[in-house]
């Protein structure tokens, strides 16, 4: 978890609060169970209560959100899609192996200079989304993740042997105020709300899909 407080220290206003989108299936994956473990640790390195962390994964069984609960955490009860504010706080998302879509929503949500500098994203590394995706198809389909490369700043997770498949290619990433000012004025013109409408292989589940979109806490 101290990997995590490092490559913010003096860069970023420490959060106050958390986000964790696409935990999974930990009841039965061992994976998500690390992904879990690793979630709470973070809480205590970086001292957030676990009352001011919320989550969502439609996923979610009820047992798993009664444990959720039991641990003082909270649910989110719909499907924003990612797009959560940070509304003034600085805000930690724990989005470890979520889909393309979901950072690219979170990221509109929160278009601007002030808003980004305040966010800290756990997640799959936009480095290496730059490097896999076809420019001409990161541009069109995930603009927002395009436009802010060159206003991140990330560190990688460190490599653990035990935990390979759990984090890899996991990285920190944050915005700082002073590169994102860099930024040329007409990036933060467009604030369309992306679609999706050309793109194939989306892989989040979109809030449309009815009781697919909502998670057990609703149905309470």
């Amino acid at each position: 978890a101290g990997a995590v407080r490092a490559p913010l220290a003096g860069s970023a206003e420490p959060p106050a609060r958390c986000v964790c989108y696409g935990l999974g299936r930990f009841g039965g994956c061992p994976a998500a169970r690390y992904q879990l473990a690793f979630l709470l640790l973070l809480l205590e390195e970086l001292g957030v209560p676990p009352g001011r962390c919320s989550l969502f994964d439609p996923a979610f069984s009820a047992r798993e959100v009664a444990a959720l609960r039991q641990l003082g955490l909270r649910l989110l009860p719909d499907n924003e899609e990612g797009k959560h504010g940070v509304e003034g706080s600085a805000t930690l998302f724990y989005m470890v192996h979520c889909g393309k879509a979901l950072y690219n929503n979170l990221l509109w949500r929160n278009w601007s200079a002030g808003a980004l500098s305040k966010m800290v994203i756990i997640g799959n590394s936009f480095k290496g989304i730059e490097e896999r995706v076809l420019s001409r198809i990161l541009q069109r389909d995930y603009s927002y993740i395009a436009k802010v490369l060159k206003g991140t700043e990330e560190a990688a997770l460190p490599a653990h042997p035990r935990y390979l498949d759990t984090f890899n290619d996991t990285s920190v990433h944050w915005f700082p105020l002073p590169k994102l000012k860099e930024l040329a004025p007409e990036v933060w013109d467009c604030v369309e709300e992306p679609t999706y409408q050309e793109c194939d292989d989306l892989e989040i589940i979109r809030k449309e899909k009815g009781a697919a979109g909502r998670s057990p806490t609703a149905a309470e």
